[in-house]
């Protein structure tokens, strides 16, 4: 069934049943992009799994996010399954065979793989915005940082840098708005405690060093093959805007860093980006529109992106007419929203007279799916109703120890294990303000030799000073009890203020012992 510049999807049929024709995706046509899409529990992930498979065997390394921790499966050779040998009998596999494939994990966190890091200067300020959830002015004063950033060689590489830089601009946000734009300092407090949220999320681990090398995403295996990687999204779904962003984020890196190189006979890359919901959900107008700019260009760069997601309405106008190949699992109709759904996905492809395909998208089986994919001059293939091949690799997750010892023989392991803090904004904001104090204290100290010697020109000038020895320095009565009563004065505010730092403590500890045994009863009300 397999040939050669094409990747095996599965054979369709007849409406009687009968089998037709294998279909196929032709490599070359790949970095044309791609959708996925299907209800839960109709095979989007496992068509995602064969997609892998075959671009892996045909020397095409490939990134995807695994939500649900079935992907990890891919670094195991399948298993002998009723189910999966009646599938290869009835649509004619007799090249079926199971097989593993080189993966390499990673995780954001740093627990389930190789950790994944980028640096604030590589994220930038858009991305970032949307990732901290900023209004227009907040997005504003942060443009300005990172423009404050580039003009005095400041480098953005972690939270703590970008902080240190938001403080220094609050404190001289006179001189910076002259310069640059007005700058607020509630603006200024909103975003550090969005920051504050997103360290929380886990993101202090992602913003650091090393960053990511693009060039560990495009390996390739002594034989030939190209490597998986898999990103461990399980818990990192639970920050979805984290997840969409850095996605997006890694997407735009493969843009900007890989060199044209027109119309490849396979991709380069192939990126698969599960949850596509979530990248378009609430995105502001700029930002979709430069997805739709980065979709546009980046298959003269070799790389093929493939949406998945349940709703072919989750991906905009725009970007959907961006998508080649298409493999359409089953969808439910029952809501006018779904409806409209089916309609939109069936009108986005070539008709089939022997069938409707509005219809039959209701009637798709489990591991069943229309399937269109790209010919000669990117002429988009009749639709097919189409049975998914089986996968060669493992049907589900590994176990913990099978996912340890992948990592462990990683051909990267070794460069991603330690972070490395280089001096940066924060390091260079600190000198700067030790460097300004220096300053200062010269400069105070000046003043006071200056005044010291002016002090000693006027005694000079009176032409004679009396011996030390000869003048009565003491105090006069009005004096003394004039000291001793200042002296009491400062003694009581002192006392007073003591009193005062006392009772601080005491109901701050109060409170605290409050919110710590009726936190989750005040919850409640």
């Amino acid at each position: 069934m397999f040939e050669d510049g094409k990747i095996y999807l599965g054979t369709s049929r007849h409406p009687d049943d009968s089998i037709n024709k294998g279909e196929y995706l032709n490599l070359k046509l790949a970095n044309r992009h791609g959708l996925i899409t299907g209800a839960t529990g109709t095979g989007k992930t496992v068509t995602l799994q064969i997609l892998t498979e075959g671009f892996s065997n045909a020397g095409v390394p490939v990134f995807c996010a695994d939500v649900k921790g079935d992907l990890s499966g891919l670094a195991a050779a399948g298993e002998t399954k009723d189910f999966l040998t009646k599938r290869a009998d009835t649509i004619g596999f007799d090249d079926y065979v199971f097989q593993e494939f080189p993966v390499i994990f990673w995780d954001l966190f740093g627990k389930q793989g190789h950790p994944v890091r980028a640096t604030l200067s590589e994220m930038g300020p858009l991305l970032l915005s949307r990732l901290l959830d900023l209004n227009d002015t907040q997005e504003g004063v942060l443009n300005i940082a990172f423009k404050i950033a580039d003009d005095e060689g400041l480098l953005l590489l972690d939270m703590k840098d970008l902080r240190a830089l938001l403080v220094n601009i609050g404190k001289r946000a006179g001189e910076v708005s002259n310069t640059y734009g007005y700058v607020s300092k509630p603006s200024i407090g909103a975003i550090q405690r969005q920051l504050l949220v997103l360290e929380q999320q886990g993101a202090k681990n992602f913003f650091a060093e090393p960053g990511l090398e693009i060039a560990d995403l495009m390996r390739t295996t002594r034989d030939g093959r190209g490597a998986v990687s898999v990103l461990a999204a399980d818990k990192l779904m639970m920050s979805p805007r984290l997840y969409s962003t850095f996605l997006l984020w890694l997407m735009s890196e493969l843009f900007e860093e890989l060199p044209e190189v027109g119309n490849p006979d396979k991709p380069k890359m192939v990126f698969f980006f599960d949850e596509a919901h979530l990248l378009f959900s609430d995105a502001p107008k700029i930002l979709v529109e430069k997805i739709e700019q980065v979709v546009k260009l980046i298959r003269s760069k070799g790389i093929g992106i493939y949406f998945v997601t349940q709703n072919p309405l989750d991906i905009p106008d725009t970007v959907l007419s961006q998508l080649g190949n298409r493999i359409q699992h089953a969808l439910r109709a029952y809501t006018p929203r779904e409806q409209k759904a089916v309609k939109t996905a069936a009108d986005t492809f070539r008709p089939n007279p022997e069938f409707k395909a509005y219809d039959v998208i209701t009637q798709l089986g489990v591991g069943e799916a229309l399937v269109s994919t790209l010919m000669k001059k990117g002429v988009p293939s009749m639709v097919q109703r189409t049975l998914m091949r089986p996968p060669s690799s493992r049907l589900g997750p590994l176990s913990v120890a099978e996912r340890r010892d992948v990592i462990n023989n990683s051909p990267v392991g070794a460069q991603y294990t330690k972070t490395i803090d280089r001096e940066s904004a924060f390091e260079m904001l600190k000198k700067r303000a030790a460097e300004a104090q220096r300053k200062e204290e010269q400069r105070q100290a000046q003043e006071d030799n200056e005044r010291e010697q002016h002090g000693r020109a006027r005694q000079n000038r009176t032409g004679y000073q009396v011996p030390y020895s000869d003048r009565d320095d003491r105090p006069t009565k009005r004096a003394r009890t004039k000291r001793v009563s200042t002296r009491r004065r400062r003694q009581s505010v002192t006392e007073a203020a003591t009193k005062t730092l006392v009772r601080t403590i005491a109901n701050s500890l109060g409170r605290a012992l409050v919110r710590g045994v009726l936190g989750s009863l005040k919850k409640g009300f």
